[in-house]
């Protein structure tokens, strides 16, 4: 499950759902450790668990997995639309692009 962030982002829900079984099965602290790095809320994870304890446990996790990506992204969007809007200084009269005549530090 040597999975990058942007490369799970890019997964089928059923691709994410056999990378899960197959390491819920062999090392499931792969598992442990992608939702770690991802930031998967452990008490939102056993509460679903708990409340669906005849679903498969792969397809559940894809699904906090997908929200989890999907908030991520959206924080990133967010974040890059807000540095877009706040960076922009405004200047007044003409602008010497040479290099004469700067302060140096």
């Amino acid at each position: 499950m040597e999975l990058s962030l942007l490369s799970l982002e890019n997964l089928s829900k059923e691709k994410l759902i056999d990378y899960l079984n197959e390491y819920i099965k062999n090392d499931f602290s792969k598992v442990v450790q992608l939702l770690y790095r991802i930031d998967v809320s452990e008490a939102k994870l056993k509460k679903v668990l708990q409340e669906n304890p005849n679903e498969d446990a792969a397809s559940l996790i894809a699904d906090l997995i997908i929200e989890r990506l999907a908030m991520a992204k959206k924080a990133r969007e967010s974040f890059s639309n807000q540095n877009k809007t706040t960076i922009t200084p405004e200047i007044e009269g003409p602008v010497n692009l040479d290099d004469e005549g700067a302060e140096r530090l």
